[in-house]
């Protein structure tokens, strides 16, 4: 019965899914706040529980689409969510200490910079080559896809590391997933293509929003979203395969317009509401 009323989060699910795993975010960044808007009663611990269990079925359905198009760096992609599990662990655990008014401004505050920065600066990572002399600053990645594009492009691993540690906690936090600013960043700052800086993200968003979520189990506050997890977790997992499926057919340019759009728009919206 208690499923049967929440069965309209099946369609938004599904919404969620297809578009987070589309721009690499996990959607926790769009179902936050609209479970804040939704319920607007409940604390931010239990709105950031609901979001992260979401956000990890949505990964894990989206990275199964992006390993079979051979769009993941998995060494990469393991190293960041080795540094985004103690920032997780420590952003789950501070969630419950933040009360409700300020949870949503700095969401909104957050959510809107990543938006101006996105706008500022939109033309993606995608046709990226490595320059010469830039190789022996960092790891150098040669990636082929499944269709044989070839993707070559290099970074610095200890910048990815600091990043991904305080992605962790933010998203961990928020409940957002962490895509929003892992996405740019990996495409900013380490010379990621834009969908392999998506499919990547995805991989490190399983991992980290999975430990997010166990913290939330073990500290007892996960059973009060139980039944509105899996409503929406529903409707995520066919959603994360489209938006895999969309991923390969939209431009990287447009990904990150999507994605800054949508941050602003939803930013606004939770600070003149708050």
């Amino acid at each position: 019965m208690r499923m049967t009323s929440y069965a309209w989060l099946v369609p938004v699910g599904f919404v969620i899914g297809a578009y987070g795993t589309l721009i690499g975010a996990g959607g926790g960044f769009v179902l936050v706040p609209l479970l804040l808007l939704l319920y607007p009663t409940e604390s931010p611990e239990i709105i950031t529980s609901i979001s992260l269990a979401v956000v990890f079925f949505n990964a894990l359905s989206g990275s199964a689409a992006y390993a079979r198009s051979g769009r993941i760096d998995y060494q990469s992609g393991l190293l960041f969510a080795l540094a985004t599990i103690p920032g997780a662990i420590l952003g789950a655990l501070s969630t419950a200490y933040v009360p409700r008014r300020t949870f949503d401004i700095v969401l909104g505050v957050l959510m809107v910079a990543g938006a101006a920065f996105l706008l500022r600066r939109p033309h993606g990572g995608e046709g990226y080559r490595t320059r010469e002399g830039k190789l022996d600053h960092g790891r150098m990645v040669t990636l082929t896809e499944a269709n044989g594009t070839v993707h070559t492009f290099s970074y610095t691993p200890g910048i990815g590391v600091g990043l991904s540690v305080v992605v962790g906690y933010l998203s961990s936090l928020l409940g957002i997933g962490g895509g929003i600013i892992h996405v740019p960043a990996l495409v900013r700052w380490l010379n990621f293509p834009v969908h392999i800086a998506t499919a990547t993200s995805h991989f490190v968003l399983a991992i980290m929003a999975l430990t997010g979520t166990l913290v939330h189990i073990l500290t007892g506050t996960f059973h009060r979203g139980v039944w509105r997890t899996a409503a929406l977790s529903l409707g995520v997992l066919p959603g994360a395969q489209l938006g895999a499926w969309l991923s390969g057919r939209v431009r990287g340019v447009w990904i990150l317009r999507g994605l800054a759009i949508a941050l602003g728009l939803v930013g606004l919206r939770l600070l003149f509401n708050s």
